[in-house]
């Protein structure tokens, strides 16, 4: 048979017994019934069926045919054979019957065939076959059937192939796309993974089939626990573990998990995303660092171009002894001054952040010197080992995370913290009961000079982020169930 994808031919017409098996009662002693391959345009009929003679008609018009036949022939040997009366009209009943039998047999062997190929037809709809078409050549009511049942047929193909088409191009985009997808069923096997996918997490090998929780223990430590903790946030790759799809090996690669849950075939069902962010953090950077010059010769101009003109005025006052308006005009020059130097400070000590100098310092001593400067609610004990920290330091980075969290429109009492310990060291998670971060926001809340803030600085969590990596941890951000977000610092402790 022809796919739907050859130019439309005229095959010739393959014969039921060919398709379909034969049925032992039916006589094919007649058959018009055919099976011919689909084209890609609408299906015609092999031959001309000529004039539209019902089935009915075609059977009435036979079986009086016969009982006219035969009843005059009776009639006529009655007039010779007068005597043989009785047996003569029983051999013309007799004959009445077959005839009218063979000639209903003759008629309907047909239409019970083409009934037949209907049914195969309809069994090769369910396997998603679609180029069997069917001919009919007699015009009547079966026919107006078979081309109703052609054009279903017809329909069929064409939306089974522009499916495929589009199967294709879908599995094509997800293929390709640079964010790794990972679709999870609800006993955690991956029923579907792209080629982005695979590079993360199998060095290029298949990974349907395979269970999540195994393939977690040969990647990083940042992933595994990213995928771990649920729901939304970034993390952090270090240099020396293994990222596939890093671009330099010799800096550590940020990415973006989403988590997405749906119901799939009626079982449950888990996306997860994760999107490579190094290289488009480095390119918003540049771009941040060229706003953060303009905006520091933007202040510098608001505050020199004053203080040189209250120079010269100055100046001028002295020429003229006239000494009156010096107090006040050196305060403005004190005044802007001071606020230029504020501001010089506040960027320099993100620019030249020292080294840590580590020192031991009991966790008891160092969240009640957090809790003498921010409110928060303390969740858990806290571990009986002390913190190895530059305790100035981190106590600046909480801080700005309390700060922040205190500013997010969370109530006081939704503002927490909570130090833990795990098999990789220390781990102190700041959580607030705000709105959380959109996916925007998220991807560059950790960019220096960025900030959603009217009035922010973009420096609170950007610093944060130098001091952790300083100490050789690592930051990440998630949105919390019922709304809010999770900062979560990781600090190595021997």
């Amino acid at each position: 048979m022809n796919t739907p994808d050859k130019p439309p031919t005229s095959p010739e017409p393959l014969k039921l017994s060919e398709v379909h098996k034969a049925q032992p009662n039916i006589d094919a002693t007649e058959t018009t019934t055919t099976v011919s391959t689909a084209d890609t345009q609408s299906v015609e009929v092999i031959s001309t069926r000529g004039i539209r003679i019902s089935i009915i008609t075609r059977l009435l018009l036979g079986i009086s045919s016969i009982l006219v036949l035969i009843f005059g022939a009776t009639f006529l040997a009655l007039d010779f054979f007068s005597e043989w009366r009785t047996y003569i009209w029983l051999i013309a009943f007799v004959l009445s019957l077959i005839s009218m039998y063979t000639w209903v047999r003759l008629v309907m062997s047909p239409v019970l065939e083409m009934f037949r190929a209907m049914s195969g037809t309809v069994l090769s709809y369910q396997d998603k076959d679609f180029s069997i078409g069917l001919n009919w050549q007699r015009q009547d009511e079966l026919a107006d059937l078979v081309d109703a049942h052609n054009a279903l047929g017809y329909v069929l193909r064409e939306q089974r192939l522009d499916l495929v088409q589009r199967e294709l191009l879908l599995d094509s985009m997800l293929q390709n796309t640079p964010v790794a997808m990972l679709l999870v069923g609800n006993r955690g096997h991956i029923v579907f993974a792209n080629i982005t996918a695979r590079q993360l997490l199998n060095k290029g090998r298949k990974l349907e089939g395979h269970t999540l929780s195994v393939l977690l223990q040969n990647v990083s430590a940042s992933l595994k626990e990213a995928l771990d903790q649920g729901g939304d946030g970034l993390f952090t790759v270090h240099a020396d573990q293994t990222s596939v799809g890093a671009e330099h090996d010799d800096e550590d690669e940020i990415y973006h998990l989403s988590r997405r849950h749906f119901v799939l075939n009626g079982s449950e069902h888990e996306l997860l995303l994760i999107r490579h962010l190094t290289v488009e953090l480095r390119r918003q950077e540049v771009q941040t660092w060229k706003k953060v010059i303009r905006v520091i010769s933007h202040e510098l101009n608001n505050s020199l171009a004053p203080v040189a003109s209250l120079a010269n005025s100055a100046a001028a006052l002295v020429e003229r002894q006239q000494y009156q308006r010096l107090p006040e005009i050196l305060r403005t020059i004190e005044e802007r001054a001071q606020h230029l130097e504020s501001f010089i400070h506040g960027y320099a000590r993100f620019a030249k952040l020292p080294s840590p100098r580590i020192e031991t310092v009991p966790f008891s001593v160092f969240v009640q010197s957090l809790a003498s400067q921010q409110s928060f609610q303390l969740l858990g004990n806290l571990p009986e080992q002390a913190l190895s920290c530059d305790r100035a330091q981190m106590e600046q980075a909480l801080l700005n995370l309390l700060k922040n969290a205190h500013e997010s429109g969370s109530v006081t009492e939704g503002v927490s913290l909570e130090v833990k310990r795990t098999v990789e060291g220390v781990r102190i998670e700041v959580g607030d009961r705000g709105p959380g971060m959109s996916d925007t926001v998220m991807s560059n809340a950790l960019v220096p000079f960025y900030s959603t803030k009217r009035h922010g600085t973009g420096l609170g969590l950007a610093l944060a982020r130098e001091i952790i990596e300083a100490h050789g941890g690592r930051i990440s951000l998630s949105n919390r169930d019922g709304g809010g977000l999770l900062v979560s610092l990781l600090l190595p402790q021997n």
